[in-house]
C-alpha cells in the first residue's frame, strides 16, 4: 500500500486544531509511531498529555485503553490471567488492557517495579507471556507512558534498562500565551470526536516500511556515531548512548525525514529529534550534579562539539 507523507500532514494539523499548542509534542509522536518506538510524556498535570494520545487513537481508528497506574497494580492487571470456568472444567484467558493497539500507561513511575517489568516483554517483542504459553500482540502495538516530574513522594523511578526500551522521552511544557488564549476561545466550540479517521492500521504499517527506505548516507551515519561516541566520552555523563540508541537514532532520523517530505536524511534530521531521543538515556556524574548542570544542556554541548558534515 502506498501512502505519502502528505496524509500524515493533515493528520497533524487536525490534532494541532485539537490540542493548542503543542505542535512539537505532535511532532515526535508521530515519529515515533512511524519509527516504531514507545513514548514518555513528561509534564506537569493539565497539559492535555491524555487528551492527545486518544485524539491519536481516534485519528487512526486503532483500539486504544488506558490505564492508570497505581501502587496496587499487580502484573495480571496490565497482562490478564487465565480464570477457572466452572461449566466448562477449562481455564479461560481473560485478556488485559495490553492487548490493543495503542496502550497509554499513566503515571508509570507510581506502580512498583515488578508491574513495570511486565511490561519490557511487550514493548521489546509485541508479545507476552502467561503460563508458558506466548501471545502475539498487535504489529503496531505502541506504548505511550506519562509521569509527572514534579512528584516524588510515592513513586518508582524506571531503571536505566527499561527507560532503555522507550525511544523519546518528551518534556510537554505549558502552551504559549497566545496558543492557551487560542484553547480557551475554542470552548464551546464542535469538538473533533466525530470526524472520520485520516488514518488506519494498515496505512500507519505501510508508512513504517515507506521510512525505512530512507536513504542516509555514509556521511551522516558517521555524523550520528559520532555523536553517540562523544557522549560516551563527555566528563559531565557517568553513562553515555548505548548501541540501542544508536539504532533508535537512525530508525528516527529516517521517519524525520519522511514526515519532512524528503527520500534522505540530513544531519539537522539528526540533530532535530537528539534531545527527545537521549535526555532518558544518559546519566550525569556526580560532579555534573553537583554543578546544576543539565541533561538538556549536555546534549546541547554535543551538538555543539561535533562538527556538522556537508
Amino acid at each position: 500500500m502506498a501512502i505519502s507523507p502528505k496524509a500524515f500532514a493533515a493528520f497533524k494539523a487536525r490534532l494541532a486544531r485539537t490540542v493548542v499548542g503543542q505542535n512539537q509534542t505532535i511532532n515526535a509522536l508521530l515519529v515515533a509511531l512511524l519509527t516504531g518506538g514507545h513514548v514518555i510524556l513528561e509534564g506537569v498535570p493539565g497539559t492535555a498529555k491524555t487528551l492527545l494520545v486518544k485524539q491519536i487513537a481516534l485519528g487512526l481508528q486503532a483500539q486504544f485503553r488506558r490505564v492508570q497506574l497505581t501502587p496496587d497494580v499487580l502484573p495480571a492487571d496490565i497482562l490478564g490471567t487465565h480464570i477457572f470456568d466452572l461449566n466448562s472444567r477449562t481455564f479461560t484467558l481473560k485478556q488485559g488492557p495490553i492487548f490493543t493497539e495503542i496502550l497509554l500507561a499513566d503515571e508509570i513511575n507510581r506502580t512498583p517495579p515488578k508491574t513495570q517489568a511486565a511490561l519490557l516483554e511487550a514493548m521489546e517483542e509485541r508479545q507476552v507471556t502467561l503460563d508458558g504459553e506466548t501471545l502475539a500482540l498487535s504489529p503496531l502495538f505502541w506504548v505511550i507512558a506519562t509521569q509527572n516530574p514534579l512528584e516524588f513522594e510515592g513513586t518508582y523511578p524506571l531503571p536505566e534498562a527499561q527507560l532503555d526500551r522507550f525511544l523519546f522521552k518528551v518534556v510537554v511544557n505549558y502552551p504559549a500565551v497566545e496558543a492557551e488564549k487560542q484553547m480557551l476561545l475554542n470552548l464551546g466550540t464542535a469538538p473533533h470526536d466525530h470526524e472520520p479517521p485520516l488514518l488506519d492500521v494498515a496505512m500507519i504499517l505501510a508508512a513504517q516500511q515507506a521510512a525505512r527506505g530512507v536513504k542516509v548516507a555514509d556521511a551522516v551515519v558517521d555524523y550520528l556515531l559520532a555523536l553517540v561516541g562523544r557522549s560516551r566520552q563527555t566528563r559531565d555523563l557517568a553513562l553515555g548512548a548505548s548501541p540501542r540508541a544508536a539504532v533508535a537514532w537512525f530508525r528516527a532520523s529516517q521517519a524525520y525525514a519522511w514526515l519532512g517530505g524528503r527520500d534522505f536524511v540530513t544531519p539537522d534530521d539528526v540533530k532535530a529529534i537528539a534531545p527527545d531521543l537521549l535526555r532518558h538515556r544518559l546519566i550525569l556524574s556526580p560532579d555534573a550534579l553537583l554543578d546544576g548542570v543539565t541533561v538538556d544542556t549536555v546534549i546541547q554541548g554535543l551538538l555543539n562539539a561535533v562538527p556538522v558534515p556537508r
